[in-house]
């Protein structure tokens, strides 16, 4: 390659990224409240108008479901109604409102196949006014996924696909390339200690493995509370390189 084209190519680049920095400002993002998380995040949050990804830390259900309250919190602190699309009635709605999203904001949309769930998640983006669409998945295509990224950027919505596997074999998918704008895995660890006999607050082990134009990190933090907001937890900077051996080693 010469170096005509190879400075062709990096203005590209550039212009691309400016244009897409130019998108996400327009379109504002959802601060987690946390200084140390948001520092890392361009924007200072999780960006309105771009898709998302969340997946568990293992192929387990425990893990998955820790992923999915995960993204139930961030779209509890969304304004406006929540469309979650899915393919299994499994959800527990108490759960969910624990993590502040209560059930009356959200719309069911149940489909047999994940290419309807994705179709779903595509016109309800496309719709505008929502605060999230929520979609769980097995598999996201990169044409799908760039799909999903731009009708989000059309109406500033926010899209969450909760990456959901039915075997092991499948948690492979997650390493697929695709058109998300962050990444995140989500493992659950030990409950915080009490000063006296009983259990304590959940805690997550966080994952940002992906972020456009920003760097990733790990964080141990306290689960979401009943507005949708975590903390971190006493000690993450010191804890969080324990977790991941432990993580690794299970």
């Amino acid at each position: 390659m010469t170096a005509a084209r190879q400075k062709v190519i990096c203005d590209l680049r550039e212009r691309i990224a400016s244009l897409e920095g130019a998108q996400a400002r327009r379109a504002g993002c959802l601060p987690f409240g946390l200084a140390e998380l948001d520092a890392v995040l361009p924007g200072g949050g999780l960006a309105f108008g771009a898709l998302h990804e969340f997946a568990g830390g293992g192929s387990g259900t425990v893990d998955g479901a820790a992923a999915a309250l995960f993204v139930a919190g961030i779209a509890a602190r969304t304004k406006g109604p929540v469309i979650w699309c899915l393919t299994r009635p499994d959800l527990f709605f108490p759960a969910l409102a624990q993590v502040g999203l209560h059930p009356d904001r959200v719309i069911f949309v149940e489909s047999d196949r994940e290419e309807d769930v994705l179709a779903n998640m595509e016109e309800g983006l496309s719709f505008g006014g929502l605060g999230a669409v929520v979609g769980e998945l097995v598999r996201l295509p990169m044409v799908s996924s760039r799909r999903l990224q731009l009708a989000a950027e059309r109406t500033g919505t926010m899209a969450l696909a909760v990456r959901r596997w039915r075997r092991q074999t499948e948690a492979n998918d997650f390493g697929q390339p695709t058109a998300s704008t962050t990444r995140w895995r989500v493992s659950v660890m030990p409950s915080e200690e009490l000063p006296v006999p009983g259990v304590g607050r959940p805690q997550w082990f966080l994952e940002l493995m992906r972020v456009k134009a920003g760097e990733c990190a790990e964080f141990l933090v306290r689960a979401c509370d009943d507005k949708g907001r975590i903390h971190l937890s006493s000690g993450s900077a010191d804890r969080s390189n324990t977790a991941r051996r432990s993580l690794h080693s299970a």
